[in-house]
């Protein structure tokens, strides 16, 4: 027996985690190529790491954490993205199918009544069937929303008062400032200029 070799791998153990590390970089496709190897073989050797990974994770002292969707294939498919946020430690620990309530549910599920009392800090988006869930699992934890879509809902009302506000003074015969005043509006006041 070869103290280097897991089984009966066609691949060293020290050779699948030089893939595996290679294969976080470059596409699967890539590293095969540059290493004259197949693309089968980068697969098992993410498999080994993810499987390594999860056996020898630790899911204790976990205080913040960000949950998030990402659009997968072509059409409105999502999966859930749960990640662990805290300051000495970002990474990956849940990804379920779909964006409903019932996924995020399984996600609580699966983390467990004690460990999502000692949540402090969870950041999420403002969809609707999340902030449900997550006032009824962490209500406990301070939500915090995500800047991005905050921003998109302010820019959006800007847009509409602006708007409202031009037809209004339109209708009174008066000049319509705020016609191309946007970008006006959101700058701060040190850096407007004349």
């Amino acid at each position: 027996k070869m103290p280097w070799v897991k089984g009966k791998h066609h691949l060293t153990e020290a050779y699948a985690w030089f893939l595996a590390r290679w294969a976080k970089r470059l596409s699967w496709q890539e590293v095969a190529s540059a290493f004259h190897t197949t693309w089968g073989h980068v697969f098992s050797s993410v498999e080994m790491a993810v499987d390594w990974g999860r056996k020898h994770r630790d899911l204790s002292g976990i205080e913040a954490i960000g949950v998030d969707e990402i659009q997968w294939q072509r059409g409105h498919r999502y999966l859930t993205l749960v990640y662990r946020i805290d300051r000495s430690c970002r990474r990956l620990l849940w990804i379920g199918k779909e964006r409903k309530v019932k996924t995020l549910l399984g996600f609580f599920r699966w983390f467990g009544k004690k460990r999502t009392a000692s949540l402090q800090y969870i950041c999420s988006d403002m969809w609707k069937p999340y902030l449900k869930v997550i006032a009824r699992k962490a209500g406990n934890a301070l939500h915090i929303l995500d800047r991005f879509h905050i921003m998109a809902h302010m820019s959006k009302a800007i847009d509409e008062v602006r708007a409202k506000e031009t037809k209004e003074l339109k209708e009174q015969g008066l000049e319509p400032v705020l016609t191309r005043s946007r970008w006006l509006l959101l700058k701060r006041p040190e850096n407007l200029t004349e």
